[in-house]
């Protein structure tokens, strides 16, 4: 029923490590001079890797089991660069973070693929979105990976640029 969503969710890890192994060393932790037209967060590429991991179970983890266990929950956003700031992202050891992301985001696929089609329909709000419902969620999550795919390919085209 909800197979492009599943696949998209489980193919993203792969696609995330591949991108990220074309990264140059001094990429890594480099903060262009200016962050005009990034499509994503202000992150380095390693801060993007942690961002990734953490919004997977701080946020969406927690989303969608409120979705799922609560009457209509009002869902919140998290102060991502607060997190960054607090966790030490620059300093983060990449193999580990992306083992990590990879083992969270087979549990949101394993939890969204045992769902009833009345439990993709579950409702809540989202703060800075509105209505929400599980599959909605879902969808969001599918585009927040598809939006720091870009940021990753928009840090390193800047890196090549020598901005």
């Amino acid at each position: 029923m909800h197979s492009s969503i599943l696949t998209a969710l489980r193919s993203f890890p792969d696609q995330l490590e591949q991108l990220y192994a074309t990264v140059a060393a001094p990429c890594a932790n480099w903060t262009p001079p200016s962050w005009e037209g990034i499509p994503s967060e202000t992150f380095t590429a390693v801060e993007q890797l942690c961002h990734i991991r953490d919004i997977e179970i701080d946020g969406y983890h927690v989303r969608f089991r409120r979705l799922l266990d609560e009457a209509e929950p009002s869902l919140v956003s998290i102060d991502s660069y607060l997190v960054a700031r607090e966790r030490g992202y620059p300093d983060a050891p990449v193999e580990r973070v992306l083992a990590d992301f990879r083992a969270a985001r087979a549990q949101t696929v394993s939890l969204l693929a045992s769902l009833s089609p009345e439990q993709w329909q579950r409702r809540g709000s989202f703060e800075g979105y509105g209505p929400v419902t599980v599959k909605g969620l879902a969808h969001y999550l599918c585009s927040h990976d598809q939006q720091h795919l870009a940021g990753l390919h928009w840090l390193m085209g800047a890196f090549d640029a020598g901005l």
